[in-house]
């Protein structure tokens, strides 16, 4: 349909924008313990993950390097996924580590695309 083609730019922008700010929620949560989560900032690998969750996400949803804090999200997810849900089973629905994948590659998306329209920082 080339009508909804019209939209892409503005569909993109949301994407990223709602990206970011879910993934930093589940740092902030790591972080700081809000939103239904404990602060995890003794274990040093959980708080790595929320340093990159809450920094990547909130530079991702503003379109501020967003190819570079995409492709450093979509790794810490991607290994994330590997570390806590693979160990579960092969398939994601049932190790459930659904969120994780779909994490990775929306990151990995925004890393190739770059920060689109209503960024703050046009990337290159």
């Amino acid at each position: 349909m080339k009508f909804l083609s019209n939209f892409e730019p503005v569909a993109y922008a949301l994407l990223r924008i709602i990206f970011g700010f879910l993934i930093a929620c589940h740092g902030a949560q790591k972080l700081f313990g809000v939103l239904g989560g404990k602060s995890q900032i003794h274990v040093p690998l959980m708080l790595a993950a929320g340093i990159i969750e809450f920094g990547g996400g909130v530079l991702i949803g503003l379109g501020l390097f967003s190819r570079i804090a995409g492709f450093i999200v979509s790794g810490e997810t991607a290994m994330a996924y590997f570390m806590v849900h693979a160990k579960g089973g092969f398939f994601p629905i049932v190790n459930h580590g659904e969120l994780a994948v779909i994490y990775c590659f929306v990151a990995l998306l925004i890393a190739c695309h770059g920060a689109g329209p209503f960024a703050a920082r046009k990337d290159s």
